[in-house]
């Protein structure tokens, strides 16, 4: 049996006093905060902005494969009626003017409120 790496199932030699002993399957122990020694204050790991673009990237490219699946599968035409206007067109197509119509008015209202706060924010500071 070698004694330089440990196999699971055996014991320490000598049993650790305080709990923080070093073990050798596991180099030195962490220290009180939590983090190991040494460590940066700095998690390495981080999101960064590429992380963030390529997560951007791959939900965007799900979502299109979604819609695309959508498309092809709802390709029966309907009758849509607007005011005074009607038309043919397939029920794919009429869906996505609805939605794109709705994340536009959704945008627009969002944006206004935006520009609210900012101003209300910028007169708040200039009163101080």
């Amino acid at each position: 049996m070698s004694t330089s790496t440990p196999t699971p199932g055996d014991e320490p030699t000598t049993p650790p006093s305080s709990g923080t002993a070093p073990r050798p399957d596991r180099g030195t122990p962490p220290a009180p905060s939590g983090k190991p020694a040494g460590a940066k204050a700095e998690d390495p790991l981080r999101g960064s902005r590429t992380s963030g673009l390529y997560a951007a990237v791959v939900g965007l490219g799900v979502l299109l494969v979604l819609l695309i699946i959508f498309i092809a599968q709802n390709t029966d035409k309907t009758t849509v009626r607007f005011l005074s206007f009607q038309g043919e067109t397939p029920v794919a197509v009429a869906m996505l003017i609805a939605t794109t119509a709705g994340i536009l008015l959704t945008a627009i209202a969002g944006s206004l409120r935006i520009i609210q706060l900012r101003r209300r924010t910028k007169r708040d500071i200039k009163s101080r």
